[in-house]
């Protein structure tokens, strides 16, 4: 039997989700966009009959309110919204409040979570070494609002994270309809090493989001995309 899912931002994530949502069991039953949304009006009990889950993709303004709204709703959700995670804590509140569940992620391509990880590690080998210094760039279509990325600022979390405290140089390009690049560096006068992750569409976005959403089944409470990774059927 299909559970029902919701889709709040239905920009061009939204609508290649709604397309393939049937592939992983969801039968759209609600779709929100910022023309009918205003101010979380359109979220109600009435408007989520039958749904279950929401994928939300919207804005980093209307995020917050969103996710605040679903939870309060009983509505488990996955957010791809980037640029909100400053009110996280209170988003969190809610959610655990609520006992549902929140997977986010400034990211949902599964090949770029395993590049976190990646970058994650060669970044404590350089931070043993002196000499290195490093670099993170990006691309995204002209459309992309925030920059850099929030992609690219998990990157540079990560590196830090993992004991690299030199120069870091981010820098971000928009132009045309490129998906989506990332790339980290590590230069020395002797040698340099690059890592690079390049999206050949949104499809693995959509995709890792519901994955996420059929995993929310039965769950509760708040998890980053990565922490669920090893759980994906």
């Amino acid at each position: 039997m299909s559970r029902g899912l919701a889709i709040v931002g239905h920009g061009k994530m939204g609508q290649l989700i709604e397309q393939i949502a049937p592939e992983y069991g969801f039968d759209v039953r609600a779709k929100f966009s910022r023309a009918n949304n205003l101010h979380v009006a359109a979220i109600t009990s009435e408007s989520l009959r039958g749904v279950e889950v929401a994928v939300e993709f919207s804005a980093p303004a209307a995020a917050p309110d969103n996710l605040r709204r679903l939870a309060s709703l009983g509505i488990h959700t996955v957010c791809g919204t980037t640029g909100w995670f400053e009110y996280l804590p209170a988003v969190r509140e809610s959610v655990l409040s609520a006992g549902t569940v929140l997977v986010y992620s400034p990211n949902f391509s599964v090949g770029v979570n395993v590049f976190f990880q990646t970058v994650a590690r060669a970044a404590s080998f350089f931070a043993k070494y002196p000499e290195y210094e490093a670099w993170g760039w990006e691309i995204h279509h002209s459309a992309k609002k925030d920059a850099p990325s929030g992609t690219l600022k998990k990157l540079a979390e990560e590196i830090r994270a993992s004991g690299y405290q030199r120069t870091l140089t981010l820098t971000a390009n928009r132009a045309g309809s490129h998906p989506g690049t990332h790339e980290i560096g590590f230069d020395s006068a002797a040698d340099s090493i690059t890592l690079r992750h390049t999206a050949r569409s949104r499809e693995g976005f959509a995709r890792g989001a519901l994955q996420a959403a059929r995993w929310t089944s039965g769950k509760r409470g708040v998890f980053e995309f990565r922490e669920i990774l090893g759980e994906l059927g």
